[in-house]
């Protein structure tokens, strides 16, 4: 694909179907996370998938996926050395890996059944993966229901070599919380990057076992408009989940890892968002400074609120100035000057996000193929990076492409390992 060092930020483990039906305590089995795999005599659709997996878990159970079928090439399977096969396929050097349907379960509100799974999911890292750390870099996965819990299954995944952490998407506190300086610090301290990747967290296990989880929900609409026929307002649902509202979390991510201080406390630390796009990034960033200045033409003197007529005039506490608030940024850098610092968000096919580079920064955005997902362009990533880099140097192609993920995860980039022409 390119004589430059690749690298995809967002490449999936297909976990064993037992996984954790044969390594969480016993006294938690019967709630363990397992798939269950079926074959059907007829398609449902003629010529369409006859294998899929079901998933049993809280929140998910029940969830049924066609199994992942690569046309012309063999079904991925999860093991590593099939991995890079697929890798070497696609033309991708190094990855860094993420549970698949594991990530469902990683990060609920019951604390010892998300350890549980954490800690199992973690253990088979090291036996299973860690071994080919050249190429492909898991995340460790670290719920934060438990702050002394969390650092110490941090501390326990660096001693047993695992080299980056993934937190969830959606986290039982606030980023900007302080209660979780001392999980940033250990991060920091063991040199472990921070990864938060889509559709994790905010599974309620205590509130209602029954609930579906809002992730399925989300799929299943989307699902259900493409088998129907599309009305106006299903087209204009559609056209705004996939712009601005798809953006909404990870700006709240950047936000609360911005503006609570946590990068200005840890600046060593690199926080990557995965699976989220990234052509909203370079408005965004723009829109971060812009709150922490006065505008062009804005009254910084401007008053406005309710007037209490019982009051003295210099007295009036309902009134203030509306752009007070502009000038008391209380960081040395500039919000962007951060993001651009430690933050890294990936992206698949949004050539929106390469045309912004100059913008945002080269080192902002990065690449990855979301293998084996359908929605990923694995098998097809050539094309794709054809289509989103069209015109793009060689120079800053290489640095969205590989060099900075693995400069930030610790892959040697001196050494190619996938072959460049792949069709």
């Amino acid at each position: 694909m390119s004589d430059f060092f690749v690298v995809s930020g967002d490449t999936h483990i297909i976990e064993p179907v037992d996984l954790y039906k044969t390594r969480l305590p016993k006294h938690l089995r019967d709630r363990a996370l397992w798939e269950e795999e079926f074959t059907l005599d007829e398609p449902i659709v003629a010529g369409g998938h006859t294998e899929f997996k079901k998933l049993h878990t809280v929140g998910f159970d029940g969830w049924t996926i066609s199994k992942y079928r690569q046309l012309g090439g063999r079904t991925p399977d999860g093991e590593p050395e099939n991995v890079i096969r697929d890798m070497d396929l696609d033309g991708v050097d190094a990855s860094v890996m993420f549970p698949n349907l594991s990530l469902f379960v990683l990060f609920t509100d019951d604390h010892e059944l998300s350890m549980a799974h954490a800690r199992a999911w973690n253990d088979y890292l090291v036996e299973r993966y860690l071994p080919y750390k050249d190429r492909m870099r898991p995340t460790a996965a670290i719920p934060l229901t438990d702050i002394p819990d969390a650092v110490a299954e941090i501390e326990r995944c660096a001693r047993m070599g695992l080299g980056a952490v993934l937190l969830p998407e959606i986290p039982p506190l606030p980023y900007w919380s302080r209660e979780y300086d001392p999980v940033w610090a250990a991060a920091q301290a063991h040199g472990l990057p921070v990864f938060f990747h889509v559709a994790t967290g905010g599974v309620m296990v205590k509130e209602s076992v029954s609930e579906t989880a809002t992730t399925v929900k989300g799929l299943m609409t989307a699902m259900n408009m493409g088998k129907g026929q599309l009305t106006d307002d299903m087209v204009a649902g559609r056209t705004m989940g996939g712009g601005n509202t798809a953006s909404a979390s990870p700006q709240a991510i950047i936000a609360a890892l911005i503006g609570g201080g946590v990068c200005e406390r840890f600046p060593d630390l690199h926080f990557n968002l995965t699976e989220f796009g990234a052509g909203w990034l370079v408005s965004f960033m723009g829109m971060m400074d812009k709150s922490w200045r006065t505008g062009i033409g804005q009254d910084a003197d401007w008053w406005l609120g309710f007037w209490d007529d019982t009051r003295p005039p210099n007295d009036q506490p309902t009134m203030g100035r509306l752009f007070a608030i502009n000038g008391k940024w209380p960081y040395p850098l500039a919000p962007s000057e951060y993001l651009q610092r430690q933050i890294h968000v990936q992206f698949a096919d949004d050539p929106v996000a390469v045309k912004a580079r100059h913008i945002t920064g080269m080192s902002t955005v990065i690449w990855g193929n979301d293998y084996p997902h359908a929605e990923g362009t694995f098998r097809s990533s050539k094309e794709c990076i054809d289509f989103n880099f069209d015109g793009v140097p060689d120079d800053e192609r290489a640095i969205i492409l590989g060099g900075t993920l693995a400069d930030v995860v610790g892959f040697d980039k001196s050494v190619k390992k996938a072959p460049v022409n792949v069709a």
